[in-house]
């Protein structure tokens, strides 16, 4: 059995359960609630304050002569002062619950004032490994890797076949190239031989296949080691190309 400071607290309790608005009150259910809440106290034998006997009064006369006409003015008056002291009642109890919790936050502002952070700072980094295992947790942690890893044999050597391997470039294709190109340009810088080159092996084929055309003194080189050009020399240019066994290919 709930118990209320006054009438005004036992209205305000009811619309709060029945989630309704001070404004939207409905004198019959709440009358109702009102005169239930009063005959629960009876029959404990609790007594009953006479402002809530006054109350009781005072929402019976305004159910009822709201009843007998809508717009009674002195109902409208009665209805518009209970709302008022509703109104008026709740502020004070919402300012008397902060004005309680007041001291209270405080106290904790208090104690959080008095405190002063601090940026934080890197933690040194220890690298050194400090945690000791049983041997038995280390083969327990073995054979579960084991376990995930695929036990079966590596492939043969044929299966890398035709993706690893060397692969030879004969020097000779090559140096018919560069007299080719040549003997339709006339002058070609050195670094301009390699581009378009697609591997290691034609690389070192066209580095060879310039040092024997200057050999046989097919090629000139002229300029310096940054800005260096080819040219084909009148041998070059009328002769057959005949190159040394060791320069046919380079692997």
């Amino acid at each position: 059995m709930e118990d209320f400071n006054g009438p005004l607290d036992l209205i305000l309790h009811l619309l709060s359960k029945n989630k309704m608005e001070i404004k939207d009150i409905q004198i019959s259910l709440i009358l109702d609630q009102y005169l239930a809440w009063m005959a629960r106290r009876k029959e404990l034998d609790l007594e009953v304050a006479s402002e809530f006997v006054t109350m009781a009064a005072q929402l019976v006369f305004i159910k009822t002569r709201m009843l007998l006409s809508i717009h009674d003015e002195e109902a409208l008056s009665e209805m518009e002062q209970l709302i008022a002291s509703l109104e008026e009642h709740q502020r004070h109890e919402n300012f008397a619950k902060i004005k309680a919790v007041v001291p209270e936050l405080s106290d904790r502002y208090a104690v959080g004032r008095d405190y002063l952070t601090k940026t934080p700072e890197p933690m040194p980094v220890e690298k050194t490994y400090r945690y000791v295992h049983r041997p038995e947790d280390l083969v327990r942690a073995m054979r579960s890797v084991l376990e995930r890893v695929d036990h079966r044999l590596p492939p043969p050597m044929a299966a890398f076949e035709g993706i690893v391997g060397r692969e030879p470039y004969p020097v000779a294709d090559k140096a018919s190239e560069i007299l080719d190109r040549l003997s339709r340009f006339g002058v070609t810088r050195f670094r301009a031989l390699f581009k378009g080159n697609r591997s290691r092996s034609e690389v070192v084929a066209t580095f060879i296949a310039v040092l024997e055309l200057c050999k046989a003194r097919r090629l000139r080189l002229a300029g310096t080691e940054t800005d260096c050009t080819v040219t084909c020399t009148e041998e070059g240019a009328a002769g057959e190309l005949e190159l040394t066994t060791d320069a046919e290919t380079a692997e």
